[in-house]
């Protein structure tokens, strides 16, 4: 990454964790002192009051993983943005490729969701990425722009607000990691794309997730437009979390 923007590490916790379980990790974060690195974890919808209280007044900030579209109402089971404010979440999770798949989220959903959340001002971490077969029809460039464009355009003069996730659907929780390489190349694309959108492109984070660990970490982080990580497995795990936040460059 480049020296005007931050890293940004963020743990996706996914459907994982207890009371008792996450209670010793929120306390390894706690004491694990400055890190080079901003840092959050995404939490599961009951435990985000945990997290809050056990991360107020540390280095790391609290988010979810998803958000409604809508502000309230008869939605069941539904989880709203000026509910997650109610908490002090700083980020959530949007678009990530387990709910377009397994909830049949469609780009303009996602599009929705990420409005929402900056309405109440909470940063959206927008995901995006290529299925394993889609990469081998060379289609990646084409389904992350289409991914991304629908967010642009419905956050319109408010797109240089977001997070980009970079995700690619074959590396997460496979252990394949794309290569460094691979992840520029399409970290740059979708600069690019940000930046005949917003002249705030440049100061954009875009994070890179998809089986991120400590031994990659720095490797992936040294490249130009990779400001940082969505983890997921690792941010189970304190010591491995805390050390791919150390991996960012001051």
């Amino acid at each position: 990454m480049t020296q005007s923007r931050r890293t940004l590490v963020v743990g996706n916790w996914k459907m994982h964790g207890s009371h008792a379980a996450n209670e010793q990790l929120l306390e390894a974060l706690k004491a694990a002192g400055p890190l080079p690195a901003d840092a959050a974890v995404c939490v599961p919808f009951p435990y985000l009051a945990q997290a809050a209280e056990r991360l107020a007044r540390t280095a790391f900030a609290w988010g979810a993983q998803d958000c409604s579209q809508h502000e309230q109402g008869a939605y069941t089971g539904e989880v709203s943005a000026p509910m997650l404010a109610d908490f002090g979440c700083r980020y959530v999770i949007v678009g990530h490729s387990e709910r377009r798949a397994l909830h049949a989220e469609s780009d303009q959903l996602v599009a929705d969701k990420a409005k929402a959340a900056l309405a109440k001002g909470i940063t959206p971490i927008v995901c995006v990425g290529e299925t394993l077969a889609q990469r081998e029809a060379g289609e990646t460039e084409a389904v992350v722009k289409r991914q991304l464009s629908a967010v642009i355009h419905t956050l319109a003069h408010c797109a240089g607000e977001m997070v980009v996730a970079y995700e690619p659907v074959w590396a997460i929780g496979t252990g394949r990691t794309a290569s460094p390489e691979q992840a520029q190349q399409v970290h740059a694309l979708l600069r690019a794309q940000l930046a005949a959108a917003t002249p705030r492109a440049a100061q954009m984070q875009i994070l890179y997730g998809g089986s991120v660990k400590p031994d990659n970490a720095v490797e992936l982080f040294a490249k130009a437009d990779i400001d940082g990580g969505l983890i997921g497995g690792a941010s189970l795990k304190a010591a491995d979390f805390l050390a791919i936040c150390r991996a960012a460059r001051v």
